[in-house]
Order: structure tokens, then sequence, then C-alpha cells
């Protein structure tokens, strides 16, 4: 029977066949449309490109984290946090190598406005930034002179100061840094790119983590992944208004990570799209729920990107800043959209 189905809406349906068991090599190609990039509100069907799949690019970490991306030298970097390491992917030709070893049980990583990469170090309990010839300035390492916690997630506003957040993750465990006691409430710090002052700006959340700003940088937003370790803490992420580029005011819930017939799993990394989307790293839970989520500017879950892995952080890069980089617990995942990236790294 003729249809008028259009090009595009019959990349955008449902494969007709049943799908055989994935294999990620890349010997075995995925049919399209890519059946793990999961539109469950038709405001998500535009970002969804029908003959594109989910790449794995690289496997063998013990926990992937802290993806960003360097648009001068088309890399993307990101942090084997027990290995010690840092790990490097190349656009190139799709090299992978160890950026840095060790590299202080690093987590989340960005780059200014400079090109500098600045990452949180576990292991040492601070936040550092690469410098062009190749020193390092620690950009925080106390709070009112007792140690930070274990900073986990950074991210730069255009004014030059850099946001972190720190619950202390790295500091429970000798796997992931250095067992030691937590002296400081969880909180999120701001450090003035001009004076190196630093300033708390909230401890309104259990364990904040991954956190980004919305596209015009006047909301930002923080993942709690406090149920880890307390009970009565949610599973959300939580979004405020950001008064003259410096404080916050207004916390409130933005998404709950419950999704119908699943549970509720935890929010990791995050990154905005120039639409204002946010897009998770989610996990925790298992297979139709591990991978990527992707919430409205309204907070209403729109696409999944289902992965074989949990999915601890997640950000755009590549030359059109179109493609979104996933890093799921020991794999490094990649794939194309027809959006881009709000801010730089």
């Amino acid at each position: 029977m003729a249809t008028n189905l259009s090009r595009r809406s019959f990349l955008l349906a449902a494969p007709l066949a049943a799908q055989a068991p994935r294999d990620w090599s890349g010997k075995t190609p995925v049919r399209y449309p890519e059946p793990d990039v999961v539109v469950l509100d038709q405001r998500f069907a535009k970002y969804k490109i029908g003959n594109t799949p989910i790449q794995r690019l690289h496997t063998g970490m013990l926990w992937a984290e802290g993806p960003a991306w360097n648009g001068v030298g088309r890399y993307l970097v990101w942090s084997d946090i027990p290995n010690n390491v840092q790990m490097r992917w190349l656009e190139e030709d799709g090299h992978v190598s160890v950026f840095r070893n060790p590299a202080g049980n690093s987590n989340g990583n960005t780059f200014d406005w400079q090109g500098r990469q600045i990452a949180c170090e576990h292991g040492n309990r601070r936040v550092l930034r690469y410098e062009a010839n190749g020193k390092t300035t620690v950009l925080a390492d106390k709070w009112q002179g007792k140690t930070l916690n274990a900073p986990n997630d950074v991210v730069v506003h255009p004014d030059g100061d850099i946001w972190f957040t720190d619950p202390g993750y790295g500091s429970l465990l000798d796997y992931e840094g250095n067992k030691g006691e937590l002296l400081l409430k969880e909180a999120v710090y701001r450090i003035d790119g001009k004076t190196g002052k630093m300033d708390m700006v909230t401890d309104e959340i259990f364990k904040p983590n991954g956190l980004c700003f919305s596209p015009d940088y006047k909301k930002l937003y923080i993942a709690d992944t406090g149920a880890t370790h307390n009970p009565q803490a949610p599973k959300n992420i939580k979004v405020w208004d950001v008064a003259d580029g410096k404080t916050l005011r207004n916390g409130r819930q933005f998404s709950s990570m419950e999704l119908a017939g699943k549970g509720a799993g935890l929010a990791d990394g995050i990154r905005a799209d120039v639409d204002g989307n946010v897009w998770v790293g989610a996990g925790w839970v298992g297979p139709g729920y591990d991978g990527v989520h992707v919430f409205a500017p309204s907070g209403e879950r729109i696409g999944m990107i289902l992965l074989p892995e949990i999915c601890s952080n997640v950000c755009f890069g590549g030359a059109k800043r179109n493609r979104l980089f996933m890093t799921g617990s020991q794999s490094l995942y990649a794939v194309y959209l027809e959006t881009r990236g709000a801010h730089i790294a």
C-alpha cells in the first residue's frame, strides 16, 4: 500500500524488525533509525537524526568521568578516576591515549575562555588549572581555613568566574581518591575570575554533583546525588536563578529522576543545548533507564539515549558542537544530534 511517509518521518519511525543484541564493536552495524535514541515527546523528535548511530569510541576504563571538548585542539579529554589518569580522544583519527598520569584522581573537567583546562581533583581535594606554559595553578583547596571535601564538577561563566561542586565522593573511599574526613558541609562555590576570591553560593542541597548554566547564564542547574548516602535526599535536579552573574536565588526542583515503570535513578553530569534543554547523565536503575535523559526547559523529560552502562557525564563537542560525548562507566560513547551545545566545554 502506498503511503505519503516523508523521508524524515521514515528515518524517525520505529524499526519494523526486532533488533538483535547490539554489537558495540562496530563490526555489525545497528539498523537505522537508531533504536536507542528514544523520543518520549515530539519536542525531542527534531533532535534525533534518523541515519546516525550511537558509537562506542573507547572502552577499558574503571570509572570514566568529566568529558570536556577542546575546540582548538579538536580533542576530548576525560577522567578515569580510579586509574588516576586523564584520557584523550583525537577527532582527526579517533586515536585514544593517556593524556595525564598521574592526574590527582581528577573528576570533572572543563576549559575556560582562554582555552586552559580546569580539573576537579578528588585525590588532592582541589580545583586546578593547567596553564599554557605547562605549569599549574591551584584555584581552590580550602574554604574558611578547612580543606575542601573533594571537588566534583566545574563550569565557567563568560565573566571568567569558575563555579564548582564539592560533594566529597573522592574522600569517602581510597578507590577514587584518598579516604578522609569531610570537614565541610557539601556546597557549591564560585571563584572570582579576576581576584581569585571564593564564595559559597549554596549549600541547600544534599550532595551537589553535575552543574550547568542555561544558555543565557540566567539559571544554574545542579544535580543532587545525596541519595547515595542519605535516604531523605531527593533524586532530582534543582535550578536557581543567577543574580548579577554572582549569586543564586529561588532554588527549586527542576525535574525528578523518577521514570514511570522504571523507578528513580540518579542524575550525574549535565549540560545544556542552545535551546535550553538539559542533557543528563543518568543511571543506577538498569536497562531502559541508564544513559542520558533529556529535559525540556520547562522540566519535562522529552527523550532518552539508552546505553548499556551507567552514564556518568556528558558534553557537546565536534567541529559544529553537535556531537554528544558520553562517559558511560567503562566506556566512551558519542552520537550526532540536530542541536548544539550552549557552552564552550
